[in-house]
């Protein structure tokens, strides 16, 4: 089964229609941490799971925690609810330079882990949570939201179909303007967004290219721009970097190009395209344009432009593109975070634990869609020169 073929599989066991599945003997006991994203999900509306415990050292957001799952069991040390509290998993989504050790504590105190992006932010942070999800037995989860985007839904039942022909070439853009403004607490103390380098938090853009063209990102070259201010200068990631482009190639010989940029003036986004010999897709941009699908012509016909050239004949159209919420549990179809991604992000971590799987963005897959960004990064630093990303496979 090829990674396409496999993803979308793995991916709709848990995003299938509530008749088709099977209840859990007693719910998936899971602990949230981090009460700023970790409380935009859904795991009270998921049937299989109760919030059993919520832990932030911030009150505020604590309380929203609280709030928002009707939990009562909070915690404001996050070793102290791994102890204390009967739990089956754990939400880790704390700011990223934890993730990686907060996921690895909970998998060694016996929960199955889901984690907001970046999995990890070293090649070496990466390994160690491969060999605890290796050494545990434990479910790991990375919650990227642009995997269950509708239109990369969409994207991966058109390329199981065979729609697109070969998709040779793939696009995809992370633009965040602003993120300065959360560079700072409230008392003016640099966070971990300072100066933190674009191309470590490529997941947005990787989430959407590997998944739909089913190849992994094998080499990089990538260009970065800074411009010498102040932030770029003292943060503790020694990032000289606002914005990072990488130009891609796959495991199949296709290019790609990712581009992650924290100071631009244009609209922010996260969207991707992707062009194949037969059909093409691209997303709706920030200007306006909507989702659009681009097909060759069944008859073969050449026309002339206006300047005497031939030109294939092309059919171009907006696509009316579905949101997908029927795949998901009646009490879980409702407008969500990231493109409605969250619902089925929540859904798809406690199925995989139902059913003794591992969930599509596994510890693989979300391998296969951090390090690319950390060696594009290193390939920046060096002037752009061209490094090779190692692929660590799939679950056996």
């Amino acid at each position: 089964m090829d990674i396409s073929r496999r993803l979308f599989v793995a991916g709709c066991a848990g995003a299938a229609s509530a008749g088709a599945q099977t209840s859990s003997p007693r719910p998936v006991r899971i602990g949230v941490v981090g009460g700023r994203f970790g409380s935009s999900f859904q795991w009270h509306l998921q049937p299989d799971c109760k919030v059993e415990a919520v832990c932030d050292i911030r009150p505020d957001r604590l309380q929203r925690l609280s709030e928002v799952y009707r939990c009562g069991a909070t915690f404001t040390n996050f070793r102290e609810m791994l102890a204390k509290a009967k739990l089956d998993a754990v939400g880790v989504f704390t700011p990223a330079p934890l993730h990686a050790w907060m996921a690895m504590e909970s998998m060694k105190a016996g929960k199955h882990v889901i984690s907001a992006v970046p999995a990890g932010i070293t090649v070496e942070e990466l390994e160690r949570i491969l060999e605890t999800v290796r050494s545990t037995g434990m479910r790991y989860m990375m919650a990227e939201t642009s995997y269950y985007r509708s239109e990369i839904m969409t994207c991966m039942e058109m390329q199981r179909r065979g729609e697109f022909g070969t998709i040779f070439y793939s696009e995809a853009e992370y633009h965040h303007e602003g993120l300065t403004s959360l560079m700072f607490d409230k008392i003016g103390n640099p966070t971990w967004r300072y100066g933190f380098p674009p191309m470590l938090y490529p997941t947005h853009c990787t989430g959407m290219v590997v998944p739909v063209t089913g190849e992994r990102l094998t080499s990089v070259q990538a260009v970065g721009w800074g411009d010498g201010h102040e932030v770029l200068q003292t943060n503790m990631y020694t990032n000289p970097f606002w914005n990072t482009t990488g130009f891609f190639q796959t495991s199949k010989g296709h290019s790609s190009r990712i581009s992650v940029f924290w100071h631009v003036a244009a609209g922010g986004t996260e969207r991707a395209q992707f062009y194949g010999d037969r059909l093409s897709y691209i997303m709706q941009r920030p200007e306006g344009s909507p989702n659009t699908l681009i097909k060759i012509s069944k008859d073969g016909k050449t026309v002339i432009d206006a300047n005497g050239y031939p030109e294939g004949d092309v059919k171009i159209e907006a696509f009316k593109q579905p949101d997908h919420l029927e795949k998901l549990p009646p009490s879980m179809r409702v407008k969500s975070g990231h493109g409605n991604s969250h619902a089925f992000i929540t859904h798809e971590f406690i199925r995989a634990i139902v059913e003794d799987r591992h969930p599509a963005v596994n510890i693989w897959e979300a391998i296969a869609y951090t390090l690319p960004g950390i060696i594009a990064h290193q390939s920046a630093l060096r002037g752009g020169e061209p490094m090779k990303i190692r692929d660590y496979g799939t679950p056996a």
